[in-house]
């Protein structure tokens, strides 16, 4: 066992170190007496990388791409105090790849209520938008849905599960929260997170990884550029698709409302 060694700390030393003490408790019970007297956007966004990187390196298996890509994206985004435009991340592979897993997991590391969280916003074609002949009605539902939000927290993250399902033009209405202006229908909205989830793409993703095998590379080898470009022309091959809110030139990352994009 070590020795102890047992000192004095100078006067000063001691009276600087109970100064920052009381200062840091100081602080620490005003926000957290704020918070407990309000459900405030601050209270609930805890962003907590270290806990989301080792959760994916644990249970993400054989995704080294999504995984590389989410993470470095959102770090970027969250530390920067004044982004320029909300985070948009498109996730396309087949069912069962992870992208509801990773969605989840976004969620749980960025907010204190996970996906319960009153900020977190999740989106399903068959429990939300069931009917295409009320597609009018839930586009106006879903600008005001998304509107309202913003305006109550910009800390908002958007989830938009099988975008593949949804009907054609309701997701349009996205577009002006997706862009880089700094007030959109009276909302600041540049610092909310947009995740769209989608299968397209799953048939091409599975033939560069069958590629890869039979060329008797290793899955952690294929890089981001083998994939880019399949899946963007999955995505303009698709007859079914929605049109995407961010146009068709991302496919061609000629515009500044493009998505990060991660295949799983």
């Amino acid at each position: 066992m070590a020795a102890v060694r047992r000192g004095c700390w100078p006067w000063g030393s001691l009276l600087g170190l109970l100064g920052l003490v009381s200062a840091a408790a100081a602080a620490w019970d005003l926000t957290s007496l704020r918070c407990n007297f309000g459900a405030f956007c601050e209270c609930d966004f805890r962003p907590d990388f270290q806990g989301l990187e080792c959760d994916l390196a644990q249970h993400l298996v054989g995704q080294h791409l999504a995984r590389a890509l989410v993470v470095k994206a959102l770090k970027a985004f969250v530390q920067d105090p004044a982004p320029t435009k909300p985070l948009v991340l498109s996730l396309h592979g087949w069912t069962g790849t992870g992208k509801s897993y990773v969605s989840s997991l976004l969620a749980h590391y960025l907010f204190r209520g996970g996906l319960r969280s009153p900020h977190v916003h999740h989106f399903s074609p068959v429990i939300h938008f069931p009917h295409p002949g009320h597609l009018e009605r839930y586009k106006k539902d879903l600008k005001s849905w998304v509107q309202g939000n913003l305006t109550a927290c910009s800390r908002s993250l958007f989830l938009f599960d099988e975008m593949d399902e949804l009907a054609p033009g309701l997701i349009e209405v996205l577009r002006p929260f997706l862009g880089p202006s700094w007030v959109v229908y009276g909302t600041n909205y540049r610092k909310a997170i947009f995740i769209f989830i989608s299968n397209t793409g799953g048939e091409q993703i599975n033939q560069v990884v069958l590629e890869a095998w039979r060329s008797r590379r290793e899955r952690e080898e294929i890089r981001l550029q083998e994939l880019e470009p399949v899946i963007s022309q999955a995505v303009l091959d698709n007859p079914n698709r929605p049109r995407a809110p961010w146009g068709n030139d991302c496919a061609m990352h000629a515009c500044n409302q493009c998505p990060a994009q991660a295949w799983l």
